[in-house]
């Protein structure tokens, strides 16, 4: 079985290259001829762990290929999947769907045989049926059909996830035999006990949004619940297990810490909320979700000048980590972006170190900052340290050596790393997330 993957980026390249770790023949595509010529040396621009490897060992073995002819690509293909990009609308925060749909209509220019056809983009319901109707207004004669099939891949884990997923979701026009045995057959390598779901176009594509909508509304709700704890002398780290531990409820993304971010959470909130006023809806839910994210940066900066004594100018602050999360070098929405952009107009001087973060980094945020690729050299006369990503790197800071280059004492930890009470026996001024602080070795 040939496939095609249209679009080389992360969705792309890590189903490509696990589709041909599984042993099928894979081609990815993309336009951009430097990108496909670098990948053609096993050279990936992103940072996902195994990735490289992987794409290196299938590229040696023949089954993995990068070209830019898309034309050719859709024509040796019995599956084409569409991993192109749906980025929110500045102005209504509808996903712009134009990268999706001119790929339809390469598809369909260039189809010659029944052809399966995937978005594996994220996309709003319907999107499936349009492309249909797009397919079959130019190429009348073509023989195809089109399946959802979402992605459930996490940034530091995802060719894990692909491997081992918690489930897998097909979505059909109808109940049509053909393009369901030849999905079952993509997807027989994984293992017996993973679930696979046959549904509707419509229910498959609402299944991604709704799953993303839904792990949103945890992050903002347990975020929420530490500012309560902070209030009233609670601790949120066993609010959450004891919340968690019902398993109605379940224990995952109840970590508190700053307002999520990322290339899938905030666009799918806002295409979701989008989608729901398309058809006369509205998802006050989710749209509470949005606010409260958005009020999150807010409070997170003023955490941050609170913990440096009221007031951040002239002062330097070391920033631990600013990608989304750790193992990953993606900053798309990163919580950094706004807080780190918050502290230097107070005033303040920023130092920062993340172990993957800095070429993006460097792009996204302003020229003030500076970077260093060691945590210890970030910190040297600064007036307080802040872990804003937890990159293992920083869960066993020396702190010996912290005393002697800090000018003062201070740590706020946005992960939520350390216990108060250790830091509190090493002398730090120590602030974390719904949890007690600690000043001058005085829990408050």
């Amino acid at each position: 079985m040939k496939i095609t993957i249209i679009g080389s980026g992360y969705v792309g390249l890590v189903t490509g290259a696990c589709l041909s770790e599984f042993g099928f023949y894979v081609t990815c595509v993309d336009k951009d001829e430097k990108k496909i010529s670098l990948l053609s040396q096993s050279i990936v621009s992103l940072y996902e762990p195994g990735l490289n490897v992987m794409i290196a060992n299938n590229l040696a073995k023949g089954r993995l290929s990068f070209v830019t002819n898309i034309q050719s690509a859709i024509k040796k293909a019995d599956i084409v999947f569409i991993a192109v990009g749906t980025p929110s609308s500045l102005e209504s925060g509808q996903a712009d769907l134009s990268h999706v749909y001119s790929v339809a209509e390469d598809i369909a220019l260039a189809i010659e045989k029944y052809t399966v056809i995937v978005t594996k983009s994220t996309v709003p319901v319907g999107t499936g049926k349009k492309i249909a109707q797009l397919v079959r207004q130019k190429c009348p004669d073509a023989e195809f059909d089109i399946v959802s099939n979402p992605e459930f891949l996490r940034e530091g884990s995802a060719i894990e996830d692909f491997m081992k997923p918690d489930r897998v979701v097909i979505g059909t026009e109808k109940e049509l035999a053909r393009p369901i045995d030849i999905m079952r057959e993509v997807y027989r390598p994984l293992s017996a006990e993973t679930p696979v779901i046959f549904t509707s176009l419509e229910t498959a594509e609402l299944i991604k949004y709704a799953s993303n909508t839904f792990l949103a509304t945890k992050l903002a709700f347990i975020n929420e619940i530490a500012d309560l704890c902070e209030k009233c002398g609670a601790d949120v780290q066993s609010v959450a297990k004891g919340m968690g531990l019902d398993k109605r409820i379940g224990e995952r993304f109840l970590n508190a810490g700053t307002n999520y971010g990322g290339s899938c959470l905030p666009k799918d909130n806002l295409a979701l909320i989008q989608t729901a006023k398309n058809y006369g809806l509205e998802v006050s839910i989710i749209d509470a979700v949005v606010k409260s994210n958005n009020r999150r940066k807010k409070i997170i900066s003023q955490k941050i000048i609170a913990g440096c004594g009221g007031n951040v100018e002239e002062k330097t602050i070391c920033i631990l980590g600013v990608t989304i999360k750790p193992n990953t070098d993606d900053m798309r929405d990163a919580p950094s972006l706004d807080i780190i952009s918050s502290l230097i107009k107070a005033g303040s001087k920023i130092h920062v170190c993340d172990p993957q973060g800095e070429k993006e980094g460097r792009r996204m945020l302003p020229s003030e900052v500076k970077w260093f690729e060691c945590p210890y050299k970030a910190m040297t006369k600064a007036d307080a340290v802040v872990i804003m990503t937890e990159w293992n790197e920083f869960r066993a800071l020396d702190f010996d050596k912290m005393r002697e280059l800090l000018n003062r004492l201070c740590m706020i930890d946005l992960r939520n790393i350390y216990l108060p009470s250790h830091m509190q026996d090493q002398g730090f001024d120590y602030i974390s997330v719904g949890r007690p602080s600690v000043y001058g070795n005085v829990a408050v």
